[in-house]
């Protein structure tokens, strides 16, 4: 009888696989070790490991480490402080993005409400746009920008720092993000970079890249 009740009381109630982890700071990142900071405590895990809080690195390297919570893959570089509370949340918006056959991601999107094709680059600190680009766009960066220079595949260029009030891809949306116009005509299409790629959570899954509000 008591097996058959706690049975029954185990179908009512059924246990909970959510947990609360609420902030992760990456400390230290190595080959397939990720040294983080949960909650205040410090923690050393391996790749397929399993924290006491339940988190799961399932690969890390000396720029990044892709740690599981509850089933969701995030994406934490070094020094990165985040705060969630890993619980579902149904209403983000997402879009997820097939590499071409030269293993590039192509993403249709806009600036200023502006259609643009973007290549999504993680190595890119903003986004990046040629001088071409920017006229067609009608972004005034030579009266509105901070003149600089830039490093690129072909050298140092000179260029001019903007804030562009509105880049949208797919259903993401984002406001006043930094962006650098270079002189010239390249790169030949804009750089989705991380001054927008650090707004949102970005995981992988398998080749597919998805991109989330946060």
């Amino acid at each position: 009888m008591r097996f058959s009740i706690i049975c029954f009381l185990a179908l009512i109630y059924p246990a909970s696989n959510v947990y609360a982890i609420e902030n992760i700071l990456v400390k230290g990142l190595f080959k397939n070790t990720a040294i983080v900071n949960i909650d205040g405590k410090r923690r050393v895990l391996k790749v397929g490991k399993t924290s006491p809080e339940g988190a799961k690195l399932i690969m890390a390297n000396s720029e990044k480490a892709i740690i599981e919570i509850d089933g969701a893959k995030e994406t934490y570089r070094l020094g990165r402080h985040i705060s969630t509370s890993f619980k579902a949340a149904p209403n983000k918006a997402s879009i997820s993005i097939a590499p071409t056959k030269n293993g590039m991601y192509m993403v249709n999107g806009s600036i200023n409400d502006f259609t643009v094709k973007f290549l999504v680059d993680t190595g890119a600190t903003l986004i990046a746009m040629s001088e071409s680009h920017a006229k067609r766009l009608g972004i005034e960066y030579k009266l509105t920008g901070h003149v600089g220079k830039a490093n690129t595949a072909s050298g140092t260029a000179k260029a001019w720092y903007v804030v562009l009030k509105k880049i949208k891809v797919g259903p993401l949306l984002l406001r006043d993000v930094d962006a650098a116009i270079i002189q010239g005509t390249h790169p030949t299409t804009p750089l989705l970079g991380n001054s927008f790629l650090n707004r949102v959570q970005m995981v992988r899954n398998g080749k597919i890249m998805v991109l989330r509000t946060r």
